[in-house]
C-alpha cells in the first residue's frame, strides 16, 4: 500500500514558479513510477509529467520546456517544479503512483488528493 500526500500549491501570478511535492508513504517507492496529473473545472484529468524508476521522464506538450519532475528515493518524495506559470496551468495537481507498464498503460494504483494550483493573469 502507498500513501500519496502533496503540498505546495497555492496563488500565483502568471510567469511565477511553484514547486509541488508529493510524499510517499510505503516500501515500494524507489520502484513506483510516479507522476504528477492535473485536473482543471470542466476538463478531464490530464498527465502532466513522469519519472519511472530508472529516471526516464516524459512530459506533457503544453508543459515541456517549463515544468521539471524529479524524486528523491532517500526521502520518498516526487517534485514538480513549475516554471513560467501561465493562467491555463491552473487546476488541481494531483501525484500518481504506478508501476513500469504505468507509461504505456496510463494506469497509476494510487492517489494523493490534490492540491490546487492557482495562476492568476
Amino acid at each position: 500500500q502507498v500513501q500519496l500526500v502533496e503540498s505546495g500549491g497555492g496563488l500565483v501570478q502568471a510567469g511565477d514558479s511553484l514547486r509541488l511535492s508529493c510524499a510517499a508513504s510505503g516500501r515500494t517507492f524507489s520502484r513506483n513510477t510516479m507522476a504528477w496529473f492535473r485536473q482543471a473545472p470542466g476538463k478531464q484529468r490530464e498527465l502532466v509529467a513522469a519519472v519511472t524508476s530508472a529516471g526516464s521522464t516524459n512530459y506533457a506538450d503544453s508543459v515541456k520546456g517549463r515544468f521539471t519532475i524529479s524524486r528523491d528515493n532517500a526521502k520518498n518524495t516526487v517534485y514538480l517544479e513549475m516554471n513560467s506559470l501561465k493562467p491555463e496551468d491552473t487546476a488541481v495537481y494531483y501525484c500518481a503512483a504506478g508501476w513500469t507498464s504505468s507509461v504505456l498503460t496510463g494506469r497509476y494504483d494510487y492517489w494523493g488528493q490534490g492540491t490546487q494550483v492557482t495562476v492568476s493573469s
